[in-house]
């Protein structure tokens, strides 16, 4: 028997029980989609991560004023300004494995230009800010020595606050009002998107650090030019570990912490936080790929019990062939050919119904998918492995059958 025969014959004894072969794909066709839209969400997922790792910049450390205790009274985190534009600079100097450590202050506030208002984030920054963050100018420049230093009414703008002000209109040199200060637009920021905790990166008015302390806090930074946080960007291939490690001992030394106490700033290494959120993911999709596995191994077990089945049902046509000269592998390979056409048939529908389960999932549940040709191969291959590992003793049990006790069976 050559293998077309075989394949028709096969198909001939599927359809003649339809509602039996239906129900007996119908673990793979569960367990295909599980593992497609399993796969999808945890790629989806990946890919986030991935979108704000560089968003964030590459290499980074956050430093953040850490706790402070008043009257025996633990406060928080940054509770309070200790870290002051001098310890940016110092670590920029004395640290060998930091490329730049870019000073900030922040607060919030209302700016108003374009003939529209919005109430936003404003961020005293230096260049280096810019640098440490990876974060490139869609048009105009960054600000000029003398601006930096001499408190220039300039600023730079994201993508929404130019948005919300001045729709399709090119902002560059245009007058804003940042709270009650008048600020010339001199660059608009590229855009980033949304970070980790789904803040909107792109609401941002940016102004000099100079700017920001002596117009918009109104000198509030005092002689020591304190900030708010130390954006610290580590030369490629540098240890992250080293550098964290200078930083503390660094800061330490500065701030003159005795010996025991406990670092009174915080020092975060912001890639290391996102790369075990990715590491996390995939662990989580990994978990729901075995779990949606478990349904395909019960749909294989369903397909070998259906098999037995049949081939009980039809040992008198196995005698019957065997007598007319078929052998056992050809009993073996018509076997394993229906066992084979069951679960491609049922990956088929599978990888379908997963298709429309991912577009679901991303349409109505709001969460990033990510449907890739390997997880289709994956899940299809993965089925049809399962129709010739169940299939086989089946099939073989078959072609193993006597032709005179095959005949003789009622």
């Amino acid at each position: 028997m050559n293998t077309l025969a075989a394949v028709r014959s096969a198909w001939r004894a599927l359809t003649a029980n339809a509602l039996r072969s239906v129900l007996t794909m119908l673990g793979i066709i569960i367990g295909v989609a599980a593992v497609i839209t399993m796969i999808a969400i945890g790629a989806g997922a990946t890919e986030r991560v991935q979108a704000q790792m560089r968003a964030l910049g590459s290499n980074i450390i956050l430093v953040t004023p850490g706790s402070v205790t008043s009257s025996g009274v633990r406060l928080g985190a940054q509770a309070g300004q200790i870290l002051t534009e001098e310890d940016a600079q110092a670590i920029a100097l004395e640290v060998p494995e930091v490329q730049v450590a870019a000073p900030s202050n922040r607060t919030s506030g209302q700016v108003v230009g374009g003939g529209s208002n919005w109430a936003t984030s404003i961020f005293g920054i230096t260049n280096d800010y810019l640098v440490a963050r990876d974060w490139e100018l869609a048009s105009g420049r960054g600000f000029e020595p003398m601006e930096a230093q001499g408190s220039g009414k300039v600023a730079l703008i994201g993508q929404t606050v130019a948005r919300e002000l001045f729709g399709d209109a090119d902002p560059v040199d245009q007058m804003i009002r940042v709270r009650t200060v008048p600020v010339t637009i001199v660059g608009v920021l590229a855009r980033k998107g949304q970070n980790s905790f789904g803040q909107d990166q792109d609401d941002v008015v940016m102004l000099p650090l100079s700017t920001f302390r002596n117009r918009i806090q109104g000198g509030g930074g005092g002689r020591l030019k304190r900030v708010w946080s130390i954006n610290v960007k580590v030369h490629e291939g540098q240890s992250m570990a080293a550098a964290e490690q200078g930083i503390k001992e660094l800061l330490r030394q500065r701030l003159r912490v005795q010996p025991g106490m406990d670092d009174p700033f915080t020092v975060r290494n912001l890639t290391e936080v996102l790369q075990a959120q990715e590491a996390s993911s995939r662990i989580m999709t990994l978990l729901l790929m075995a779990v949606a596995g478990v349904s395909l191994i019960v749909g294989g077990i369903g397909i070998m019990n259906i098999m037995l089945v049949s081939v009980t049902e039809r040992t008198r046509e196995i005698g019957l062939r065997m007598a007319v000269g078929a052998r056992g592998r050809d009993i073996l390979a018509q076997f394993l050919i229906e066992a084979v056409t069951l679960s491609l048939i049922g990956g088929a529908i599978g990888v379908a119904l997963g298709a429309v389960a991912t577009w679901a999932t991303g349409q109505f549940a709001g969460w990033q998918v990510s449907m890739t040709l390997d997880s289709v191969v994956l899940a299809a291959g993965f089925s049809a492995f399962v129709g010739v590992f169940f299939g086989f003793y089946p099939a073989r049990r078959a072609s193993q059958l006597l032709p005179i006790e095959a005949l003789r069976h009622e």
